[in-house]
Parts: structure tokens; sequence; C-alpha cells
């Protein structure tokens, strides 16, 4: 496998595991943000904190649940990368 090749795949891999990191924090919140801009578009409701705050606890939730998952995710992505680095560097 050549430079080339293997900076693709590994950019590739890349965007997967971030993808895979924070798709699910990132759709919870879109999710909460869409029904409290409900919510406060029936009651006329306007204030901010009532916009942000119930964001924030989900995304630090689904962060604190998925965590382990993303870690071990992350933490296989970083050995392939380096592995991959010395396979393509070699050994003096």
């Amino acid at each position: 496998m050549g430079a080339e090749e293997a900076l693709g795949q590994a950019l590739r891999e890349s965007l997967w595991v971030s993808l895979q990191v924070m798709g699910p924090p990132l759709i919870a919140v879109l999710v909460v943000g869409l029904l409290v801009s409900l919510l406060q578009a029936l009651t006329q409701i306007q204030e901010a904190t009532l916009a942000f705050l119930p964001k924030l606890a989900v995304a630090a939730l689904v962060m604190l649940l998925l965590g382990p998952f993303s870690i071990g995710a992350m933490r296989g992505w970083t050995e392939a990368l380096f592995d991959r680095a010395v396979a393509i560097g070699g050994s003096p």
C-alpha cells in the first residue's frame, strides 16, 4: 500500500470515527432543540436559558452514557493509525 492510499484510508477512517463519536450527541441536541423551539412557539415563552439548558443536559448525558464506546473507538483508530505510520515509515 502506497503512502497516498494509506493517507486516504486514514482520512476516511478519521471521518467515520468522528461521525461515530459525535453523531449521537449532535442528533440528540438537534432533537431536543427542535422540541424546545416547538414548545417556545406554542407557549410564546422566549427565555434563552430554556433553549440552552436542556440541550446542554442532554448532550452531557449522551456523552456520559456513550463515553466508553467513544474512548474505545478513538483508541482503536489511534492504534491503527500509529501502526500504519510505522508500516509506511519502516524501521531504521
